[in-house]
């Protein structure tokens, strides 16, 4: 399939483009390298450096393609609060230019990169589609919004569409990974306090209601989401607008992932408790239960310590994790 792949230089969007370009797709990605690298896109892939909303509906008249894959977006959560407009215009606005550019040009399929911060704060763990969307801030909002936008294209055009909820994404594979200038996700901003990039690596709460008294997440690893987003567009149907949650389904506090840092790194790793953040919930974890029944997904590496292992290789340059992670399947 010819497919295009917006926000492919950045950590998933790029991972994605590299195994669609394995498995013999011929991908386009397009980025305005914001917050992307020029060095992710792989090498395989046409790069075009633009804005998405600029170039899609030139990019997508020029020729038939298949499909888009939607990765494109402002994704900090504290930046939203400050800078709604930001996140307003360059998620709600972008997409919907690119939906427009997609049904003029006759593109059949789109697969979005979506969040569970569509949930806001939920009442139960762990989380299905079923339970209430009630974001709690501006990035949050922005992507239900344009949920909500994609159900009514699929309805109205017969777009073939798919919205994935990330949790907490991690790992690495091949030479593609988590490289950021603000980083806000918890392993490498451990990763970095081991490596002497950081000073210390900040606890927000130690009183929570688990079993350490530290907050439980869900992780998936970078490989598994690729796999998800490849399924989900081969078993797109036309007019139907899916959402499928994807985790591992198995929660590790704070402190559990500090003390997989450590062993696989091997160094001391500095740390402060400091207060509860405003917001945040005890335990966030996923049930991928519709995903696994309906796209027949199976995440293969819910190991912590391979997770860790693989984002630790990357930021270290050590070499191709993708093979190490093909040796584990």
């Amino acid at each position: 399939m010819k497919l295009l792949v917006t926000g492919g230089a950045g950590y998933v969007g790029s991972v994605c483009a590299a195994v669609l370009a394995e498995r013999g797709h011929d991908v386009v990605v397009v980025d305005n390298l914001s917050t992307g690298n020029r060095d992710a896109v792989p090498p395989q892939c046409t790069f075009v450096e633009a804005d998405i909303k600029d170039v899609a509906g030139s990019v997508l008249s020029e020729s038939s393609f298949d499909g888009v894959m939607h990765f494109a977006a402002q994704s900090l959560v504290g930046e939203s609060v400050v800078s709604p407009d930001k996140y307003w215009s360059g998620n709600v606005v972008t997409t919907l230019s690119l939906l427009e550019a997609m049904r003029e040009s006759g593109t059949p399929r789109l697969v979005f990169s979506s969040t569970a911060a569509t949930y806001g704060e939920p009442e139960r763990t762990p989380i299905t589609e079923e339970m209430p969307t009630a974001p709690t801030n501006p990035y949050g909002a922005t992507k239900l919004a344009i949920d909500h936008a994609i159900t009514s294209y699929a309805s109205a055009y017969g777009l073939a569409a798919t919205s994935l909820r990330y949790f907490n994404v991690a790992g690495a594979y091949g030479g593609f990974g988590e490289n950021r200038v603000v980083e806000t996700h918890l392993i490498p901003l451990v990763l970095q306090t081991a490596l002497g990039q950081r000073e210390k690596i900040s606890v927000f709460g130690s009183d929570w209601p688990t079993p350490d008294g530290t907050a439980v997440r869900d992780y998936i690893h970078v490989a598994d989401l690729a796999e998800a987003h490849l399924l989900a567009l081969e078993s797109s149907e036309s007019g139907h607008h899916r959402i499928y949650n994807l985790g591992s389904g198995t929660g590790f506090s704070v402190n559990q992932v500090i003390d997989a840092c450590t062993r696989v790194t091997g160094l001391p790793i500095a740390v402060e408790q400091a207060p509860r953040r405003a917001g945040d919930p005890a335990v966030l974890i996923a049930s991928s239960d519709k995903a696994i029944a309906e796209l027949g997904w199976k995440p293969k590496f819910t190991d912590l310590d391979v997770i860790v292992s693989d984002a630790w290789t990357y930021l270290r340059g050590l070499g191709d994790t993708a093979h190490a992670a093909t040796a584990r399947t």
